[in-house]
């Protein structure tokens, strides 16, 4: 006898075809499950989609809330009445050579008056007198005592800087020469 599958008879091929036998009943519940579920999807989008005779259904946006802008209140500085003082301060370093004095004095009615005295490195003695006023302003008198001193310069002099950061001068500027014919 023929057999369309080659390789098996008769009865291996109904067994086969017994396993595989589709199940009617069951499929027919799937589609019908199926076509529930589409049903449901289309009733869904039909429902959430927005009509164009009432309201959207959507409110308006929420407020922004941000921190109001930050201002500082003006500043007014206190008139206070004048303090009136008195200090004096000074150093004398016999080992350092180090050597200052300050004093200063505020009477009554704001008017300050002062000195100090510096020693500077060319072995001179700066003195400061002053005089401050609300009408005058500030009056100085700068005065020196001694003479400078100055270190000899090194043999040969000081020459250029020729350290770091040094200026090397103009780039060479090349020289052309006419072309060979």
């Amino acid at each position: 006898t023929y057999s369309p599958c080659i390789g098996f008879d008769r009865a291996q091929i109904r067994r086969i075809k017994s396993k595989t036998k589709v199940n009617h009943r069951q499929s027919s519940t799937h589609f019908t499950m199926y076509k529930v579920i589409a049903f449901a999807a289309c009733v869904a989008v039909v429902a959430a989609r927005p009509r164009a005779d009432g309201p959207p259904a959507y409110g308006p946006p929420p407020p922004k809330y941000a921190p109001a802008p930050y201002k500082p209140a003006p500043y007014k500085e206190e008139k206070l009445p004048p303090q009136p003082f008195a200090y004096e301060y000074g150093v004398q370093d016999e080992y350092t050579g180090a050597a200052f004095q300050k004093a200063e004095t505020q009477n009554d009615y704001g008017v300050v008056e002062g000195s100090y005295k510096v020693s500077l490195p060319d072995g001179r003695i700066q003195t400061v007198t002053y005089h401050a006023d609300h009408e005058g302003g500030f009056v100085a008198d700068v005065t020196y005592e001694g003479t400078p001193v100055y270190p000899d310069p090194p043999k040969g002099g000081y020459g250029p800087y020729t350290g770091p950061g040094a200026y090397k001068g103009p780039a060479p500027v090349p020289a052309y020469k006419p072309a060979r014919r």
